[in-house]
């Protein structure tokens, strides 16, 4: 029997460890490339990571393993940011990645991890604000790595970057989310490494409003969040733009019950009237 894309992606995700997490993200793509080939992406990492496993000492350390993948994966490799064409989504399709060697930060970590795998390093995905970066514990404690070339950041470096992020109010609120820091830094849930690939994608799509690609996304989205409010109504706008009532209607409504006082929830309620009249005269 043939599955769906949405059926095969929902397969991977569905359990609440162990869940594949390149394997899955590299589904991501077959909304737009349907016909994806899974073997051919895997098995160039599969051949990138035999050949630097030969050039690594069998009694290397962890920090020795990491500097010959980060020579290996950004020098020689020459995998690096899309900085030319930033929006691009292919920058998020892993595929795509692998074979032009560009891509954005949470991409380039997923490809650079399921290296580091195979070659004995337990690099994780840490969904830090703003740019995602990646964690090595060793012996000595944890090493921060900036995806878009490797390097290794500071505590100075990384409280540098969250500053932006940092609560308006007040002082003693700002300083107290800088002692904080080690909360931002905590490993992320392949869920949410496979959220944040996919809001890259709906933001993209809602600026060009390219809607049956956003639908599609948020398809993905609500198999990740199925109880997330804020994304069954992303849905049931793309849903009504492309003029499937009943859909948005529902999606609307769900929202609108959730949260009743919603910012946007005068706005929804005159478009759920609106819909329902299109979904009588589509019946």
């Amino acid at each position: 029997m043939t599955i769906t894309s949405l059926e095969y992606f929902t397969s991977l995700v569905q359990q609440a460890s162990d869940v594949p997490l390149f394997e899955a993200a590299l589904a991501i793509a077959q909304d737009v490339y349907p016909q994806l080939d899974f073997d051919a992406p895997q098995n160039e990492l599969d051949r990138l990571a035999n050949t630097l496993r030969q050039r690594v000492a069998a009694d290397a350390t962890a920090i020795q393993k990491l500097r010959s993948l980060n020579h290996f994966f950004y020098q020689e490799l020459g995998f690096a940011i899309n900085v030319n064409h930033y929006y691009d989504t292919d920058n998020s399709y892993l595929h795509r990645v692998i074979a032009k060697r560009r891509g954005i930060p949470i991409s380039l970590a997923l490809v650079y991890m399921e290296l580091a795998q195979q070659v004995g390093l337990p690099v994780q995905g840490v969904s830090f604000p703003g740019h995602f970066l990646m964690k090595l514990t060793v012996p000595s404690g944890d090493i921060m790595i900036d995806p878009a070339n490797g390097t290794s950041l500071s505590r100075e470096e990384l409280e540098e970057r969250l500053e932006p992020y940092l609560p308006t109010s007040n002082d003693a609120e700002r300083a107290a989310s800088r002692l904080s820091l080690i909360s931002y830094l905590q490993v992320a849930h392949p869920h949410e490494i496979l959220v944040r690939v996919l809001r890259n994608l709906k933001a993209i799509y809602q600026q060009g409003n390219h809607w049956k690609r956003l639908l599609e996304v948020q398809q993905r989205l609500l198999i990740l969040l199925p109880a997330d409010a804020v994304e069954r109504r992303d849905r049931g706008q793309a849903y009504a733009q492309l003029d499937c009532p009943q859909a948005a209607l529902e999606d609307l409504e769900y929202y609108l019950a959730q949260r009743p006082h919603a910012a946007d929830a005068t706005l929804l309620r005159q478009q759920v009237i609106d819909l329902r009249e299109a979904s009588r005269r589509l019946n």
